[in-house]
């Protein structure tokens, strides 16, 4: 058989082709695999995310000289603390060998049995001739046919999914202890007196109050730089316009060949004056309104417009003029400034709060009585 025709009954397709589609449908099982862990281990009946709860003690010393034992609590998500099989193939490699070897050997001889005798007379020598014929034939064909296979596939665990990683990470952010019990021990964790123990419940009843108050503070606070920032961001705008609106009267004036060029000079060192009157009112307006919101929100008095406080210029027909209601963005600015004196306020109202809660746990401490209605 010719070497050509040993390769003809080979199906390529099938030894390359047959190890990728196995390693494709196991790629897909490990898959399920990983997805059905996730949703068996991470996830409760109705798609409820499976945690574990934690719990742990903190002791904490109070300003009075007493101490809390606080029975902490935490709630972790099971997907965080276990390992996440994600076993997936990395390398399929296929390796092929074939060696086909053939070779042939023909010997051949001849080893005839007859033989040939006489006598040959040479004047006085004479000499006796004996000689045989042998034939003899044989002949030898080898072949050798070999062929190697290997696939080899890789496969390592890749761990948490990063689509799920991501998710976790959200989560974890927002994990927090939380206070399941607490008991009010002194100082040496010992139990305390019934009349100790009463000033302990009203002063740590006091604490919570203090903690709630600076939190709500906290929030107003946010609103009103939110929109301290908001009336900011729209004054800066409206001067961007008054400064465009200049650009156009220059070049207008440049243009305009009626006028000799020292009225041109003239007007224009007058449209310099108003723009700068202009810019000098927003500008200040930026960097004080906290303070002039301060200054309305104190002040009582409900304001219609925009604040006179404020003291805003507008650009007209080259000239610097009060900042009234028909100019743009007028609106805009009065919400705005209306928002942010009722944060002000809310601010205020919830520092003044805070302050009489602190004078209530100052005489707690101190022993004096509190006011009948304190701490409720």
């Amino acid at each position: 058989m010719a070497i050509a025709e040993q390769f003809a009954g080979l199906q390529m397709d099938q030894l390359i082709g047959g190890p990728l589609t196995a390693a494709a449908d196991a790629s897909t099982a490990l898959a399920n695999s990983t997805a059905s862990f996730i949703n068996t281990v991470g996830f409760e009946n109705g798609g409820k995310l499976r945690t574990v709860e934690f719990k742990y003690q903190k002791r904490s010393v109070n300003e009075d000289g007493t101490s809390n034992l606080d029975e902490m609590r935490v709630d972790v998500p099971m997907l965080a603390i276990v390992p996440i099989p994600n076993l997936q193939i990395d390398e399929v490699n296929i390796l092929f060998d074939m060696e086909v070897k053939q070779s042939e050997k023909q010997e051949s001889s001849m080893d005839m049995g007859a033989t040939l005798s006489g006598t040959l007379n040479l004047g006085i020598v004479k000499v006796s001739v004996t000689g045989s014929v042998s034939a003899h034939s044989s002949n030898t064909r080898s072949s050798d046919n070999s062929a190697k296979y290997h696939v080899d596939v890789r496969a390592t665990n890749h761990g948490i999914p990063e689509g799920l990683a991501r998710v976790l990470d959200m989560m974890a952010a927002n994990i927090a202890p939380s206070l399941a019990g607490s008991t009010i021990q002194d100082g040496n964790g010992q139990k305390l007196s019934d009349s100790a123990r009463l000033k302990a419940e009203r002063l740590k009843g006091l604490r919570q109050d203090i903690s709630q108050i600076e939190n709500k503070l906290n929030v107003a606070k946010g609103g009103l730089e939110n929109k301290i920032a908001q009336l900011k961001r729209l004054a800066s705008v409206q001067q961007n316009a008054y400064q465009t609106d200049m650009v156009r009267l220059m070049n207008t004036l440049e243009k305009d060949e009626s006028k000799t060029a020292q009225d041109r000079d003239e007007t224009a060192v007058k449209y310099g004056q108003a723009m700068d009157m202009v810019n000098q009112s927003w500008n200040t307006l930026q960097n004080q309104a906290a303070d002039f919101i301060k200054m309305l929100a104190d002040s009582g008095s409900d304001v219609s417009g925009v604040s006179d406080l404020f003291g805003l210029k507008a650009l007209k027909d080259g000239e610097a003029v009060e900042y009234g209601e028909g100019e743009s963005g007028y609106k805009g600015l009065q919400v705005v400034q209306s928002s942010a004196v009722a944060e002000q306020k809310k601010v205020d109202s919830i520092e003044e709060e805070l302050f009489a809660k602190k004078a209530d746990y100052s005489d707690a401490v101190a022993g004096r009585a509190l006011p009948q209605n304190a701490g409720e």
